[in-house]
């Protein structure tokens, strides 16, 4: 792929995503649901600090994740059904770097999406007297690679099938990515082969998003191991890093 090539797209994409209205919105949603936070801690004087915490957290993290579903599901799909598709395609730009650009671009959106909702809520932290504790930067972190697992997702699909798919596909990898383990670990002790192999499928199919989930620890001031947040973190990014892969390999092989 051509560097400048994915760089301009990138660009482009970041400028176009911002014009998106959705993104403003739901981040003025991140705002109120922190502020709702704010509201509710009221309700028990001991837990007012993880409340708060743990909802800031818990928003920041659902807007993340709708914002990664919504606008990576359409970033392919909308040049198709504008046909600004066939523009770009007939200029010397490789359909890897067409991918692997809106990619970076939707990261970087995302990336921005992130950091305002953080100040945000570190406002909202230091307004109620909650200690800034160095938990909640690596709950934050960890959830920002789940998204770029997310956007991955959510591009991979958009390469192939229609927008509705590819929302209820990327929904359905994301709500399984967190129970993998818990299903696993149910189906252990079943009898039955196939669904045993099934599970296991699942399991190394699948991301498994619950070891970027550190937000109930965060929220009451546990700091993992900065190992476990490197690793993870690795994790995920290698896990999109193949989905980007896969994505640019499908889109290779269709037909404008």
């Amino acid at each position: 792929p051509d560097m400048g090539a994915i760089g301009v797209i990138a660009f482009n994409a970041f400028r176009e995503s911002l014009r998106d209205k959705i993104l403003y919105n739901l981040v003025l949603f991140a705002g109120l649901l922190i502020g709702l936070s704010v509201l509710l801690a009221d309700l028990s004087i001991t837990e007012h600090h993880k409340v708060i915490a743990d909802m800031g957290l818990a928003a920041i993290n659902l807007i993340g994740v709708i914002i990664a579903i919504f606008v990576g599901i359409s970033l392919v799909n909308k040049e198709i059904e504008r046909r600004t598709i066939y523009t770009i395609m007939a200029r010397p730009i490789s359909r890897a770097s067409f991918i692997m650009g809106k990619y970076l671009g939707l990261a970087l959106t995302l990336f921005v999406n992130m950091a305002i909702m953080l100040a945000v809520f570190l406002l909202t932290l230091w307004l109620n007297h909650v200690p800034i504790q160095p938990s909640i930067f690596q709950a934050v972190a960890l959830i920002f690679v789940e998204i770029l697992v997310v956007t991955a997702i959510a591009l991979f699909f958009s390469t192939f099938t229609s927008t509705t798919l590819s929302a209820i596909f990327t929904l359905g990898f994301y709500v399984i990515g967190h129970l993998t383990a818990d299903l696993r670990s149910m189906v252990a002790n079943s009898d039955s082969g196939p669904i045993k192999s099934l599970m296991d499928l699942f399991y190394y199919l699948c991301p498994n998003l619950e070891v970027l989930n550190i937000k109930g620890q965060a929220a009451v001031g546990v700091t993992a191991a900065p190992e476990y947040v490197m690793q993870a973190s690795l994790y995920g990014v290698m896990y999109a890093g193949v989905l980007l892969i896969g994505a640019c390999l499908v889109f290779q092989q269709r037909d404008f």
